[in-house]
């Protein structure tokens, strides 16, 4: 379940689409639209312990453990150009139990999606092969971008969850 809610994850943050829509000047809504430009890798997520279910939990600790190892199974590249690339490895996690315990070796695969975006600031909004629409609260500060989980629709998840990303 673990592989499903990352997975999930993943590929709803790899069809971001958004506007980048200016204001009166112009300047305030350019510069926002340019801070998501860059690599960004989840580091962690954010839940409620209280209300997250078993497989919530697992995930996030699986997620953890691999950041702690300088592996990312979430990447999410954005370029100037406004084209997107997401780099999702979730399904190729193994978890081995071991003498010592549980070892989760950095996965060798990716799956990799391409995509066009647009970002105004403060909502990135998706559009699926099928184009259906998908909005997604973020809020980026330095090299911090939070998205707000319970906008991902994903089943089993916290509505207080939120996903970390960091720019390389």
């Amino acid at each position: 379940m673990y592989k499903h809610i990352l997975s999930c994850i993943g590929m709803a943050l790899v069809l971001i689409s958004c506007s980048s829509d200016k204001n009166e000047d112009g300047v305030e809504a350019e510069v926002a639209s340019t801070t998501i430009i860059g690599t960004w890798d989840a580091t962690e997520l954010e839940i409620d312990n209280e209300t997250a279910n078993d497989d919530v939990k697992f995930g996030k600790q699986i997620l953890d453990f691999l950041t702690n190892k300088d592996c990312y199974i979430i990447t999410l590249q954005f370029n100037e150009d406004l084209t997107a690339t997401a780099s999702n490895s979730s399904n190729y996690v193994e978890v081995n139990a071991t003498a010592t315990g549980l070892d989760i070796p950095c996965p060798t695969e990716s799956d990799e999606t391409e995509s066009t975006y647009t970002f105004d600031g403060e909502t990135v909004t998706t559009i699926d092969e099928n184009g259906e629409e998908l909005t997604i609260g973020v809020t980026i500060d330095g090299d911090i971008m939070t998205v707000d989980a319970s906008d991902l629709d994903i089943p089993n998840f916290s509505e207080d969850g939120r996903l970390i990303f960091i720019k390389r």
